[in-house]
């Protein structure tokens, strides 16, 4: 039977009205097939991409922002804002063009001017950055489109740099913006990417707001990891903050969400039966679990304690008890993701054979003194929060006084930026482990440039040197080798497995990008 307009008036009404509250976020039913609503893996505490290495944060700017080259789910990099570029006979000499239509979300046209800064300031933090930038003795405008960088000697990472996917991401911001000093956050979300952030819906510990970008040009190769065309299909995507994972998985299943971004492990046996719900595997690659030292204070300024540290760390206990579903994690006795290139096993006995003996010996050798470890605990990160009780019991049995502060992760986040007043970390590791140069934890200058924890070891920033410099895959593999030999000689820090994360959604949501992490470009609502 034909509905008359005035009923389907009355319905368009009624369905307006509806709206589900779940700890004060509002899940409005209308119109549902243009909204994407999606629980992050956290609150987007900051907005400055070059400023937090918050994987919500990456992910954000992977939203609004746009990059000069992209990586696809096959490791390639692949121009994304740039159409063409050349490069000198003798490999000094880089230059590149965008490609027409760039505009940011202002209306004003990204210019090469807005590329050199926003390439400036992410050098000044991001340890690739500071890498290939050091080897950089120019960088300039030649139009409005084109821009040239010359360097002092041939650099095997120039594309690798410009196209790494994860923090810190050298994306493209207004000059205006990209000048502010690096140690200040900026507060303009101003970008050329496929989506804009409002703002004025923005609701710290709510609610985040995107809507798709209607003057974005895509290009016009197939989606594949942050590479190809970024097409949105989409008006908006609405990431909900809700905290507690049973109150996410009563939300996915009632409907009153889409997605949940990274699904908490134990919920993985449940939705894995639920006929309306798909799991997808967005990142094949997975994430690695790693401790991580303080090298600057008592006792873990100490190699021998470091090791004494390592030897007793056992990654399957880690895995079974943070994880506990086979399916979903795998020992890997490498510094590099087990499966991709460079991936090998030198100098990892301290991690393959765990001997709580042989700790005992190493931390009686090393004459520590009894004092007590401060160990932090992440609480509202499901992935993570299982981790440090089980470090925590490892290491006092090799013999370690252990004091677990646990805090949220906000404020764990803060802790670590100090000096003093804590000695391990448990986090994770995603595709920048994947080379010894984008890793930034494998960077060894000391305080204040390497990442927090800041070992400080000449050979290995030498071997960091020669593996950007390698022009073969055969040399860059036998550095890679030493680097990781290196590494857990002196104790950079300790891997502990990897591990995947499915994303749990409705089974209505389709075209996920698979890669390195969750993008929404390519996203379907039917």
């Amino acid at each position: 039977m034909m509905k008359t307009p005035r009923a389907s008036f009355s319905r368009t009404i009624l369905a307006l009205a509806i709206s589900v509250s779940i700890f004060g976020c509002e899940f409005t039913s209308a119109p549902a097939a243009n909204v994407l609503r999606v629980v992050p893996t956290s609150d987007l505490e900051s907005i400055d991409p070059i400023f937090s290495t918050a994987v919500v944060s990456r992910d954000y700017a992977y939203m609004i922002y746009d990059t000069l080259f992209g990586m696809d789910s096959s490791g390639r990099i692949s121009p994304q804002m740039v159409q063409t570029y050349d490069v000198s006979s003798d490999k000094k000499t880089w230059t590149f063009t965008l490609r027409d239509g760039l505009e940011f979300h202002d209306g004003k046209p990204v210019t090469t001017e807005d590329v050199i800064a926003s390439l400036i300031r992410w050098s000044k933090k991001d340890v690739m950055g500071l890498r290939l930038f050091s080897f950089v003795e120019r960088i300039e405008s030649v139009n409005t489109k084109t821009f040239r960088m010359k360097l002092s000697a041939p650099y095997g990472l120039v594309l690798d740099s410009l196209g790494k996917p994860s923090s810190y991401v050298p994306f493209i911001m207004p000059k205006r913006i990209a000048v502010m000093p690096v140690d200040q956050q900026i507060t303009d979300p101003t970008g050329s990417g496929p989506f804009v952030l409002k703002q004025d819906e923005r609701k710290p510990g709510e609610k985040v707001v995107f809507v798709r970008n209607l003057k974005y040009k895509p290009r016009a190769e197939p989606a594949s990891g942050t590479a190809g065309g970024k097409v949105v299909k989409v008006d908006r995507v609405e990431w909900l903050i809700i905290r507690d994972a049973q109150t996410q998985a009563n939300a996915l299943a009632a409907g009153q969400i889409d997605m949940i971004e990274s699904l908490p492990f134990e919920m993985y046996p449940i939705f894995k039966k639920d006929p309306n719900i798909q799991l997808i595997e967005t990142n094949p690659l997975g994430n690695s679990f790693m401790l991580r030292f303080n090298h600057l204070q008592p006792p873990f300024n100490n190699v021998k304690v470091r090791q004494a540290a390592m030897a007793a760390m056992n990654q399957l206990a880690f895995l079974q008890t943070q994880v506990g579903i086979p399916a979903l994690y795998r020992t890997c006795f490498s510094i590099y993701p087990c499966g991709t290139s460079y991936a090998n096993d030198k100098g990892m006995d301290f991690i393959a054979k765990p001997d709580m003996n042989h700790a005992r010996q190493l931390l009686r050798e090393s004459g520590y003194d009894g004092a007590p470890v401060v160990l932090l605990q992440q609480t509202d990160q499901a992935t993570l929060n299982r981790l440090p009780a089980v470090a925590k019991q490892l290491l006092e049995q090799a013999g370690f006084k252990v004091q677990m502060q646990p805090m949220n992760f906000q404020t764990l986040f803060s802790r670590r930026a100090r000096k003093d007043g804590w000695n391990i970390y448990v986090s994770f590791l995603s595709v920048s482990s994947i080379n010894p140069v984008s890793n930034m934890y494998l960077a060894a200058s000391g305080y204040p440039t390497a990442q927090v924890g800041w070992p400080s070891d000449p050979l290995l920033e030498k071997l960091r040197d020669d593996f950007a410099l390698a022009q073969t895959d055969a040399d860059r593999k036998t550095l890679a080798e030493k680097i990781q030999a290196r590494a857990m000689e002196i104790g950079v820090y300790v891997p502990l497995g990897e591990y995947v994360v499915k994303v749990a959604a409705r089974k209505n949501i389709t075209g996920f990008v698979t890669g390195f992490f969750t993008v929404y470009w390519n996203v379907e609502k039917r």
